[in-house]
């Protein structure tokens, strides 16, 4: 594509104005693969494409969960929004859908195809492709929105000055009109996660935000207060810091500080979709400890920075990660005069049908618990102006939930207190229950209690196959496995023997939990939809105790390209099926046009690697043009070679020595064009290299330590 012209992709523009003829960056194969499903596929096929693929970009790409960051903010068919660094468009349709007109900025033309593909049938995209500070001249100053998701942390790289982020803010805030907001998400470099065993998520490393960057790199992500001191420092005043919970990428709550989240909320922390990570500690206990301690704000894992009014919005939670027509958000609001409210929507058209479904369960069950001491919550089903329903629900102040005070009783090892509670609960359960239909949801954090009064307040989901005894038996199973401290207290088990709740019948529960859950992910066309925690597994990144982590097997290969600026993690990824049966490993790796070399980090443990063939461009690499290409940072074995040599093989083939847990093979293409006199770094082509692989104890590198006796030899624990 030349400079210049526009091009059009359904009802799509994309603008080539400053477009710079090529991309500058690109994830490869990866980005081939996005753009041939949203050519070929309709959104709503996209959650097939990521259970069929196990991939951690297809996932992050064209998730619906990634909408969940801006869908709950306040757009309408009024607003002008404008989204820098659109990237693949995985929050773009949400403002398509809401907004009057949707301006996108990229860098890449791939990427803005990809988006273009995915929102085609979408009249109020326009996508300008080229480089924004270029562009930038020309945009209006009268959005209302202009946003900012997962991008503020690369301001180094393109602002180069000596304040790049605030400069960057600064040429930002001049297209917002007087009452607009900038909306910022990014991660803090102080989030739990880092602390407790993720890697950083741009670098690849661990603790490197933590350690406030000490490598260097484009990347930077900051605390609550720096973050807040950059704006301030640009003149804005009105700044509200939200918290995605478990991160911005794939929310599924949002804080405000009108609304902070409650000890027990915060258990959802498994998100390692795209490396392994460490478990350092229980992150849920310690999240709860900084509840209590009023110490969230500052380790929530990401933050939404919103400038301007403050929004209505002071909490929405998603539950959207099941069937289509079974999901639904709820919002908790706040009216100007302080008074707060709930509100529960479809999360997708689909599911307007459950909404009124669970307008009607409110009329069913209030009727019932009519004069059993249980109250409902009450609800009255609305309206939006373009006809869609909704709930309201009152919001109860002050109360305290049912299991809450349960918990209250079990520190205090308050067996008679437990025991009332819990028999209130099993009268309020038996109350008119003849009447067949049974409110399943009502488990002990769905019922808050206000002095005397008890009141129900979840009711979406019902059965009529289950007595009132199988309904206490499901609250205290529930409740016990939230916890396991719960489980293993002498007075819950002594309630659970009352109940009859043997290991039989703790095993059929949770077989009736499978179901229930799995019945919440099917379609109504009988296919079933995938929780993003399971393609988690799929994807097959680890969670792995500290204890093990070093010891656990790597079954696949990180791949580096330097564009002529060195490695790092930013332009790096895995491949999978690289190790071989046996002791073999086989990378074929497509080298872009511009890379200047490729490094191969095979393992992450001591080993011995033996390389078998070079293969670029179909032509075997072998003797002096070898010799000069490859690099590695192990102790290559034979006369007078050291760690980090060439090799001087005649072959080229040697056995390299890694006494470390980085080894890495680096073969330098520009050292190939310039022994040959042909620019191999000009197209693509594919790399292919070859090894045998042993790998080594601390004891074998001792022993082998002290054969070769050479004082430089080291091992790195």
């Amino acid at each position: 594509m030349e400079n210049g012209g526009t091009e059009k992709i359904g009802e799509v523009v994309l603008d080539y104005t400053f477009y710079p003829g090529e991309d500058y960056y690109c994830d490869g194969a990866s980005e081939d693969e996005l753009l041939s499903i949203v050519q070929s596929r309709e959104p709503e096929q996209y959650p097939e494409e990521i259970q069929k693929r196990h991939s951690w970009e297809i996932l992050y790409h064209l998730s619906d969960l990634r909408e969940n960051i801006v869908e709950w903010l306040p757009i309408d068919k009024k607003s002008k929004v404008l989204e820098v660094g659109a990237g693949c468009g995985a929050v773009t349709g949400s403002f398509a859908r809401r907004a009057g007109s949707v301006t996108c900025v990229e860098l890449s033309r791939k990427r803005s195809l990809i988006n273009a593909y995915r929102h085609k049938d979408c009249g109020n995209i326009t996508i300008h492709v080229g480089n924004f500070q270029d562009m930038e001249p020309t945009l209006p100053a009268d959005y209302d929105y202009v946003f900012l998701i997962g991008v503020f942390e690369y301001a180094q790289s393109y602002i180069g000055s000596d304040t790049p982020f605030s400069d960057f803010y600064k040429i930002v805030k001049r297209h917002v009109r007087q009452g607009g907001r900038i909306v910022i998400a990014i991660e803090n470099k102080m989030g739990l996660k880092y602390w407790a065993g993720c890697r950083e998520d741009h670098l690849g490393a661990f603790f490197s935000g933590l350690e406030d960057y000490p490598g260097g790199g484009a990347v930077r992500t900051f605390t609550k207060e720096g973050l807040e001191g950059i704006l301030r420092e640009c003149g804005e005043e009105q700044i509200h810091f939200y918290y995605p919970y478990p991160d911005y990428k794939f929310m599924t709550m949002v804080y405000s500080d009108r609304y902070l989240p409650q000890v027990g909320e915060l258990s959802n922390n498994l998100r390692n979709f795209d490396r392994d990570r460490m478990l350092l500690f229980d992150e849920k206990k310690v999240f709860d400890m900084l509840i209590r301690e009023n110490l969230f704000p500052l380790f929530s894992n990401s933050y939404l920075v919103v400038t301007g009014e403050a929004l209505p919005t002071i909490y929405s939670r998603f539950s959207n990660d099941r069937a289509r027509h079974l999901c639904i958000r709820t919002d908790i609001g706040q009216y100007a005069g302080g008074q707060k409210y709930v509100r529960k929507m479809a999360a997708n058209p689909a599911a307007a049908e459950h909404i009124r479904r669970l307008c009607d369960n409110y009329r069913l069950f209030a009727a019932r618990f009519a004069g059993s001491g249980l109250s409902v919550n009450r609800l009255e089903e609305k309206h939006t102006p373009e006809g869609e329903v909704y709930a309201e629900l009152e919001f109860l102040e002050g109360a305290d939930t049912l299991e809450k005070l349960l918990d209250e009783c079990l520190v205090r090892r308050d067996e008679a207190g437990f025991r009332a509670l819990f028999g209130r609960y099993q009268k309020a359960v038996e109350w008119k229950a003849q009447e067949g239909i049974q409110d399943f949801d009502l488990t002990f954090p769905n019922i808050c209690v206000q002095a005397d009064q008890w009141t129900v307040i979840d009711y979406e989901w019902t059965a009529d196959s289950l007595s009132p005894a199988d309904l206490v038996r499901r609250a205290l199973f529930c409740y016990t496995q939230e916890d396991k401290k719960r489980k293993n207290d002498p007075i819950v088990q002594k309630i659970m023997a009352d109940m009859g709740m043997d290991a039989e019948t703790a095993a059929a529960l949770q077989e009736k939990e499978t179901a229930f859950q799995r019945s919440v992910m099917r379609q109504k066309d009988g296919t079933y939809r995938l929780a993003v925690t399971d393609v988690r597994h799929l994807i097959g990144n680890q969670a792995v105790p500290v204890q093990e982590f070093f010891r656990m097997p790597r079954r696949r290969m990180q791949i580096f390209e330097d564009f002529g600026e060195g490695y790092t993690q930013e332009h790096s990824y895995y491949m999978e099926n690289t190790h071989l049966d046996g002791d073999r490993i086989q990378a074929e790796i497509v080298c872009k046009p511009g890379v200047k070399g490729i490094r191969l980090d095979p393992l992450e443990e001591p080993c011995l690697i033996r390389i078998l063939r070079v293969c670029y461009g179909g032509h075997e690499l072998t003797g002096q043009q070898l010799a000069k290409a490859l690099v590695t940072n192990g102790e290559t074995l034979g006369e007078g070679r050291k760690a980090g040599h060439k090799t001087e093989e005649k072959d080229g083939m040697h056995t390299v020595l890694f006494a470390h847990h980085d080894p890495n093979i680096n073969v330098r293409l520009d050292m190939l064009s310039a022994q040959g006199g042909t620019d191999y770094t000009a197209a693509p082509s594919v790399l292919v290299i070859e090894a045998q692989v042993a790998l080594l104890s601390e004891r074998m590198l001792e022993d082998i330590q002290e054969k070769i006796g050479r004082k430089h030899f080291w091992f790195q624990r």
